[in-house]
């Protein structure tokens, strides 16, 4: 938590840095030549060709329209650039009103086009051909456009203006899409604490920096021009991350920010981090049956922890306590471990250590939060104070530590084991709502509407099959 605040912190300040600049002397009288805002602007035209390029290919090979789309916007954002940068007065062209007409809808068309990629009919669509024929349309006909404007100069007026009506609502239209997708990074990140996802909010609070000195400031001042080089930045911070995370994951998760807490289960490498995985990896390696069982266990407690509107950071703490609650289970012989008869009081006292050998496992490795370290180590733990290894009660017990207690036992209930068979859903929850002295209920009904989907029956079993809880260990 304190590295994850350090980061937010910095990318705080670095995001601040040009908005407090901006704010200072912005308005100061400056002037660039034709050559160096071609410059600028071209260098803008080129990551944004390339950020388009790198999410289109992504996102066609993964058919995923938001990813496609994605690059529809970065492509728009490529034409109007080109068009602003090559109707600069005095470069191939003398004055004209393509110029402000480029540059003003550059930044607020390609962000509404960013904001619409969070809609879930483009995640997997019939056909993504569609999407990529719109893409070339739309970049073609504004580079027609373009072209057209730069040819005829008395058609195109310049519009709009600093200060005039369009020019306050596409600074509108523009400020409220990157709120939008800063606000969807910011939830990423709180999931994942990836540097990467700050990242992409700063690229967005820049461009809105950008999307102010073009719109509020306008030319001849010294915002007007820094904004330009802003913008470059910007794109940067933006594009390269989404179109890596696309690569690797299949969509960009703080720009569309859809990241739930199963998410981090099945991507534990990409958003919990290597450490994790190279846990994970080590008990698939003892233990394939183990190491299954935590993956499931992960991911009911984070869907649970969705079920019951949890924070994220404590949805993500349920992933990666989840993922690594046996992993004490290394320091356990696999004679014990895949025993198929009952364990002896020795083996059963073996088995009992590994929640202590796994928080101990935890402490040595370090950088693992207090609340992750609680989880494997009190995941056995009961209400009633019958559990082990501390026999803590109810009122020492976290809400994601009675989570972690409820799935783990019904995931071993419901799954088959050397020594016996899987039990059906509805036998296992009639055991967890019989045993409401150790197993929080509220916990159980959520967990009971997570699986409901997926079972037949989930009402709770006769009485008489209500025994006390097996070997679940």
């Amino acid at each position: 938590m304190s590295r994850a605040r350090t980061v937010a912190t910095l990318a705080f300040i670095v995001a601040l840095a040009p908005i407090v600049l901006v704010a200072l002397v912005g308005n100061r009288p400056a002037s660039l030549t034709a050559g160096q805002h071609f410059g600028l602007v071209g260098g803008a035209a080129a990551l944004t060709s390339l950020a388009s390029l790198l999410l289109s290919l992504a996102g066609a090979r993964a058919r995923d329209g938001r990813a496609i789309l994605m690059g529809s916007a970065f492509s728009t954002m490529t034409a109007l650039f080109a068009i602003h940068a090559l109707s600069t007065p005095g470069f191939l062209v003398g004055k004209n009103g393509m110029i402000a007409l480029a540059g003003g809808l550059s930044v607020p068309v390609g962000v509404l086009i960013l904001t619409l990629s969070a809609l879930p009919a483009l995640r997997r669509p019939a056909d993504v051909r569609g999407l990529l024929a719109l893409q070339l349309t739309l970049f073609a006909a504004i580079i027609a456009l373009g072209v057209a404007g730069m040819l005829f100069p008395q058609d195109i007026p310049a519009v709009p203006k600093v200060g005039s009506t369009p020019a306050n609502i596409l600074f509108g239209i523009g400020g409220t899409g990157l709120i939008m997708l800063i606000g969807r990074a910011g939830r990423t990140f709180r999931l994942t604490r990836r540097a990467a996802d700050l990242t992409v909010a700063v690229g967005c609070t820049w461009l809105g920096v950008t999307l102010y000195a073009n719109l509020i400031l306008g030319s001849g001042t010294f915002g007007f021009y820094s904004g330009h080089l802003l913008e470059i930045l910007a794109v940067a911070l933006v594009g390269l991350p989404a179109a890596l995370d696309i690569k690797r994951a299949g969509a960009s998760r703080p720009l569309v920010g859809d990241l739930t807490a199963p998410d981090l289960v099945a991507g534990e490498e990409a958003y919990l981090g290597p450490r994790v995985r190279a846990l994970m990896v080590r008990l698939e390696r003892r233990d394939v049956s183990t190491e299954e069982h935590t993956r499931r266990v992960a991911l009911l407690a984070a869907q649970v922890g969705e079920q019951l509107k949890l924070s994220a950071t404590a949805r993500r703490h349920l992933a990666v306590g989840g993922l690594l609650h046996d992993i004490g289970k290394l320091s356990v012989p696999l004679e014990i471990l895949n025993k198929p008869g009952k364990l002896t009081d020795e083996e059963f006292a073996a088995i009992k250590r590994h929640p202590g050998d796994g928080r101990r496992l935890l402490e040595e490795l370090g950088g693992f939060p207090e609340t992750v370290r609680g989880l494997v180590s009190d995941h056995h733990e009961r209400l009633d104070g019958s559990g082990y290894p501390r026999g803590l009660k109810a009122c020492e017990l976290s809400l994601e530590t009675r989570i972690l207690a409820v799935v783990d036992v019904y995931d071993a209930l419901v799954s088959d084991r050397v020594y016996r068979t899987a039990w059906s859903a509805d036998r296992a929850f009639g055991l967890l709502e019989a045993e409401a002295h150790a197993y929080d209920q509220t916990v159980v009904a959520a967990l009971k509407q997570v699986v409901a989907p997926f079972v037949a029956d989930v009402s709770p079993a006769p009485v008489a099959q209500r025994v006390r809880t097996p070997r679940t260990a």
